[in-house]
């Protein structure tokens, strides 16, 4: 994403849409109500009255509707605003649909961003772009591969096979490892050359003989692959590693990756029992008390009127603000913690919460997860 121009007195953001996690922000930056123009094709009301309106001619004009719906399209990475027109060089108030894809410049008109979205501007901002991430995790019989670009995680294969264990010597057992091998060969050689990075995981040997077959036969793949361990194969493998944390140099720049490592260490502060705090009552708590290193906020939680004020309060603590996409496993983790849930920078606990015996972690339910 890149600012064209801004407007301190007005709030006008003029926005360049570069990628398709751009798309994924500008859908969640708009909120009914506001302004939004971008340039647009609309039926022209001077063409002759004796000319049917199906066949009068489009005209590219710049338009600005009041956003009543927004809608995003992931698959056909579209974002649709439909709204009453109110700037143009005719029909004003009459209905019009957006529709912003990658490459287009819009303007949006936010006077007071709240700090939610100003996170998402300033992620959009940041300079990361999208760097595509091919990432596998592999064994014998059951491998799966990712596609990592910004925010999203797409599948591109599960090569699933049944395979006679390498005890077994000659044979179809042989030929069926060898053509397996080729398959995922043959998958990274078509997919490498597109991404920034290659990454293999798996619990065994299998990646170590894929990556010396990449070594010795195309050098500028090896150039950007890197090999981990996981226990898992398949796309378990893949979810372990993008919450592991251990590939984070490899997947630099992938927001998907970061996402599912901040989810994980939330979970793994909670079992420490002081070092996290979920729910809206218990996160405002601990943001008060200063405690919060990293906020995290589901995105249906960034229009929730009611947890401004307390994001607002961790910003300008300098808290880091995280919004996390509701898809997957780690949006779905924070959507039954409440939506919203903090990593704290120090041992804490909320005056709400049952005490135990001095020293004692918290064992009881935690008291945010059920507030309103």
């Amino acid at each position: 994403m890149r600012l064209l121009h801004r407007d301190a007195s007005t709030g006008l953001l003029k926005l360049r849409l570069e990628t398709p996690s751009d798309l994924w922000r500008i859908a969640r930056l708009v909120r009914v109500g506001d302004s939004v123009g971008a340039s647009t094709t609309r039926r022209d009301p001077e063409a002759p009255v004796d000319v049917s309106g199906a066949e009068r001619t489009r005209r590219r004009v710049y338009l600005v509707v009041r956003a009543e719906q927004v809608e995003f399209h992931e698959f056909s990475r579209h974002v649709r605003i439909t709204g009453p027109i109110v700037e143009g060089p005719f029909d004003l108030g009459r209905h019009h649909t957006l529709d912003l894809t990658e490459g287009e410049e819009v303007g949006l008109l936010k006077p007071n961003l709240s700090a939610g979205e100003r996170a998402l501007l300033d992620e959009g901002l940041a300079g990361r772009g999208d760097p595509t991430i091919l990432v596998g995790a592999v064994d014998w019989g059951d491998s799966s591969f990712v596609r990592l670009r910004g925010r999203s995680v797409e599948p591109i294969a599960d090569l699933r096979r049944t395979l006679a264990g390498k005890q077994y010597k000659g044979g179809q057992a042989e030929k069926d490892r060898a053509t397996y091998v080729e398959e995922i060969l043959a998958l990274v050689r078509r997919e490498a050359p597109s991404a920034a990075g290659v990454v293999l995981s798996g619990p065994g040997f299998l990646k170590e003989e894929l990556a010396h077959r990449i070594s010795e036969s195309d050098p500028a793949i090896a150039k950007k692959l890197k090999v981990y361990p996981t226990s898992e194969s398949g796309r378990v493998g893949v979810d372990e590693l993008l919450k592991s944390g251990r590939a984070s140099e490899a997947l630099r720049g992938s927001i998907a990756a970061e996402e599912a490592e901040v989810v994980e260490r939330l979970v793994r502060s909670l079992a420490g029992g002081t070092r996290a705090a979920i729910g809206p009552a218990e996160v405002a708590e601990a943001i008060d008390a200063g405690a919060v290193e990293t906020l995290l906020v589901s995105e249906s939680a960034l229009t929730d009127l009611a947890l401004a004020p307390a994001l607002d309060r961790a910003r300008a603590q300098q808290a880091k603000l995280f919004v996390v996409r509701e898809e997957g496993e780690a949006g779905k983790k924070l959507l039954a913690l409440g939506r919203v849930a903090a990593i704290l920078r120090y041992d804490w606990t909320s005056s709400r919460a049952p005490r135990g015996s001095p020293g004692s972690t918290r064992g009881a339910p935690r008291s945010g997860a059920s507030d309103p």
